[in-house]
């Protein structure tokens, strides 16, 4: 809403109060408020996307640190990064895959964003062997290496997986067991846990700042949220 047609609006609202009371203004300004919006539906959309805003700042208001927080090496884009934009992906998603072209655009405008990839494997039966090896290349630093090559592969079976593996240069044998490990285990029930909280049903979803955004919703509705996010 233009600023001075918000001035002229509250203006009207005071001299109602001021006419007809407490009482007999509450009528008169829902009647007010009533014709202004239908005047001005532009004001609904921003509406909308305030309350969204103060809705998705209180969901995230007990998770944020953790969920910001990612698993060593799960990262793409510039790891001491000050914005940070999280990602919800699985490697069965059409639409994850869709969007990495975004995701690689966004990380050469932007040196200083840092994307926090959580691993959400719920599509496929093979996602979480695929998520595993993901953060096991995490470990060994390799992890856009293998984001990349994963997704470029195109299916996701146990031979594609372990032939990417394989491909990036990754240590099986080390590979394997990190894979394997508990801590990797934890790592992808606490994805899980914190998707369903934030109310995310599938991949990709994405934060950054106080916005919760869900699907492949493209470059510039990303490019906006990570100026939000650097500005907040």
């Amino acid at each position: 809403m233009a600023t001075g047609m918000k001035y002229a609006f509250f203006a009207v609202l005071i001299a109602v109060l001021g006419v007809g009371g407490w009482f007999g203004g509450r009528m008169a300004i829902e009647s007010v408020v009533h014709d202004y919006i239908l005047e001005h539906p532009e004001i609904l959309p921003q509406a909308m996307e305030n309350l969204q805003n103060q809705q998705s700042s209180k969901q995230l208001a007990g998770v944020r640190q953790s969920v910001e927080t990612p698993f060593p090496g799960a990262v793409l884009g510039n790891p001491q990064g000050k914005v940070t934009l999280v990602e919800f992906s699985d490697y069965a998603c059409g639409y994850c895959r869709a969007s990495l072209p975004d995701v690689i655009e966004l990380v050469k405008k932007n040196p200083d964003l840092r994307i926090v990839i959580r691993e959400l494997p719920i599509i496929s039966p093979h996602s979480p062997e695929a998520a595993k090896m993901a953060l096991a290349a995490a470990e060994q630093g390799k992890f856009a290496e293998f984001h990349d090559a994963m997704f470029a592969a195109g299916q996701l079976d146990p031979q594609t997986i372990e032939a990417t593996a394989r491909a990036v240069g990754l240590d099986m044998e080390r590979a394997r067991k990190v894979a394997e490990s508990k801590d990797v285990a934890a790592e992808i029930q606490r994805n899980y846990e914190t998707a369903g909280n934030l109310g995310f049903g599938g991949t990709p979803s994405w934060i950054a700042g106080d916005r919760l955004i869900s699907g492949a919703v493209g470059i510039d509705q990303l490019s906006n949220a990570v100026a939000d996010a650097r500005g907040s």
